[in-house]
């Protein structure tokens, strides 16, 4: 495995109130998954700047979402809204996320490991650039795209979502942004109710595919490579980022599509040969959803090894 591995420990230290599915076991169980793989590089993630995150948030969503931390009673919670909370250590937590984001492209666009995985959460492609949603404080994937092209003078970035559910907050970024193509694949209906086929953004830089309940995992792929494929190699962007959400897997509690371990490794070689032939190989890929632990783990690792080889 040739992958660099992005890690934030600072992930384990985000507790959240008892039920929710975004919770510290998670990060455990894909963490221990990606050990299990041979080879690849690991390294520690850092903390984002404020100037880095309001790239893509204002900053008065940067300092409520930080104040609300540090308001946060001594093993408690504060929420910000109905299924996102925070505690004193979710500002940690939060900035390393985004910070993994960050470092990866660092690393890519500075020509070592060429394919990186941010291993990091709470998620981020439902936060929008004033308001948290869905477990979300911060985009990573948004704020790392903008990093791509204001820090490198890069002209185009792409922003492939495999979640189940559509990323609002990232779709945001290619609205206002025509050097973002954006693509979700995605179930509807189903939370958070954005993502409709047919939308195509201001610039054409937009590309939503929906799928029932119960879609095949067959259906999935061959849409992605008829759809997705062509629009990205016609779009041609310079590096390519994805928000790996693994819960359109079939044992997943909060989806009802059915992907197979199998499927996640199939569609991450399909990516990075797309990103071998005009994106310089250069890949970065942050985990966002998939709340089934065992399921989530053994989807990570699938992807992380299709990222190593294209097919």
């Amino acid at each position: 495995m040739s992958v660099l591995i992005v890690d934030s420990p600072a992930s384990a230290g985000h507790a959240v109130p008892p039920d929710n599915p975004e919770h510290p076991g998670r990060y455990a169980a894909v963490r221990r998954a990606l050990q299990q793989l041979s080879g690849g590089e690991w390294i520690e993630s850092r903390s984002a700047t404020r100037d880095e995150l309001e790239r893509f948030h204002t900053p008065g969503h940067v300092e409520r979402v930080l104040s609300a931390c540090a308001a946060a009673e001594e093993g408690g919670w504060h929420g910000l809204d109905w299924d996102t909370h925070v505690q004193q250590s979710s500002a940690a937590a939060g900035l390393h996320a985004a910070g993994a984001a960050l470092e990866a492209v660092d690393r890519v666009m500075a020509g070592g490991p060429r394919q990186a995985f941010c291993l990091a959460r709470p998620p981020g492609h439902h936060a929008e650039p004033d308001r948290v949603m869905g477990f979300c404080l911060f985009n990573s994937v948004a704020i790392a795209a903008l990093h791509a092209l204001e820090a490198y003078g890069l002209g185009r970035v792409a922003i492939i979502d495999i979640d189940v559910h559509h990323g609002n907050g990232s779709q945001c970024l290619a609205e206002r942004d025509e050097r973002v193509f954006f693509s979700s694949l995605h179930q509807a209906p189903l939370y958070p109710g954005t993502g409709r086929e047919g939308e195509t953004g201001l610039n054409g830089n937009v590309l939503n595919l929906t799928f029932a309940d119960n879609s095949s995992s067959a259906l999935w792929r061959q849409r992605f490579e008829a759809e997705v494929l062509p629009v990205l190699a016609r779009f041609r962007p310079e590096v390519i980022l994805v928000s790996a959400g693994f819960d359109a897997h079939e044992a997943d509690p909060l989806g009802g599509l059915n992907l197979t371990d199998a499927d996640y490794g199939w569609v991450a070689g399909k990516i990075r040969a797309s990103a071998d032939e005009f994106a310089h190989s250069r890949l970065v890929s942050v985990l966002e959803g998939g709340y089934d632990c065992p399921a989530l783990g053994r989807a990570a690792a699938a992807f992380v090894s299709g990222l190593s080889s294209a097919p």
